[in-house]
């Protein structure tokens, strides 16, 4: 009874001896979540209350207006997020996922350049978001010649989430196993139609989570569509790739420098919509996360 009792008497021991430093760690990390939580739903309950009076079909079926905020909306902004945002998608993508492939599946690591390839990204995800604006309004806005249109936008809010999108991809391919592939192989299947059957389904879920949330930061970025000429009154939709256009960030913007305050419940109202439109992006991608996870 003696030799019996002995482990569950040490796990006792253990479990009453632990670090106070444990301890004290654990308490930080919890305090820390929740000071994190309840600044958030503080600004949540903050944003509904004051544009609460204006989340009605006025917002999204009208135009804006610098005269009488009781009469205007976002509607151009709203459709000039979902047209940059789209093109954003078409861009960024097949792109990041295909330089995932290659440097997982391809790349030969002893390769000094794609060794720089590597690095190179790593560094480009750090990068401000100013510094693609610079980049696009200097090489595709004026260079290339593409001027201040949806496209300019679409291809420099590319260019910022494409490391993301990459480091992602590359993440949620590593974590195929390795048997997978190797029992692909063993039955005949090229390397190709391993990724293509076997480890690109497998990693489904991880490049979808990953994917959407680059663009959910996207989405709601100001400061290098300031630089490529994002209009911040504008009242049209835009019809083409090459249209002015206007985005929600830029006509929060607007509506919140005005003295008036009418439009600060307006830009309050348009919040609440953004938040919306990344509620929808995230909600997409815990589906697809859960929908297509498969535990090895």
């Amino acid at each position: 009874m003696a030799v019996l009792s002995t482990p569950r008497s040490a796990v006792q021991l253990a479990s009453q001896g632990r670090p106070v430093k444990e301890i004290l760690f654990r308490t930080l990390l919890l305090a820390s979540l929740a000071l994190a939580l309840i600044f958030l739903v503080t600004l949540l309950v903050f944003v509904l209350t004051q544009g609460w009076p204006r989340l009605d079909a006025r917002l999204w079926e009208n135009m804006p207006s610098i005269r009488n905020p009781e009469i205007a909306g976002a509607q151009s902004a709203i459709m000039g997020t979902l047209w940059v945002i789209s093109l954003t998608a078409v861009f960024t993508l097949p792109t990041g996922i295909a330089a995932a492939i290659y440097l997982e599946e391809y790349a030969d690591r002893t390769r000094w350049y794609n060794r720089v390839i590597e690095l190179n990204i790593q560094n480009l995800a750090g990068i401000p978001s100013i510094v693609y604006g610079i980049l696009g309004l200097g090489i595709i806005a004026r260079t290339i010649g593409l001027g201040f249109s949806v496209i300019t936008a679409s291809i420099t809010l590319g260019l910022l989430v494409l490391p993301i999108v990459i480091i992602a991809s590359r993440e949620a391919i590593r974590a195929v196993p390795p048997s997978i592939r190797e029992g692909s192989l063993a039955l005949g299947a090229t390397q190709w139609q391993t990724i293509y059957r076997q480890v690109l389904p497998a990693s489904v879920p991880g490049i979808a989570t990953g994917s959407i949330l680059a663009l959910s930061r996207a989405i709601g970025e100001a400061a290098p569509l300031i630089m490529l000429g994002a209009v911040s009154f504008i009242r049209f939709n835009p019809d083409g790739i090459f249209a002015s256009y206007t985005v929600l960030p830029i006509q929060i913007f607007n509506w919140i420098s005005q003295s008036r305050e009418g439009f600060h419940i307006l830009a309050a109202a348009a919040i609440v919509i953004l938040l919306v439109i990344l509620l929808l992006m995230n909600s997409i991608a815990i589906w697809l996360r859960n929908r297509y996870q498969k535990r090895w």
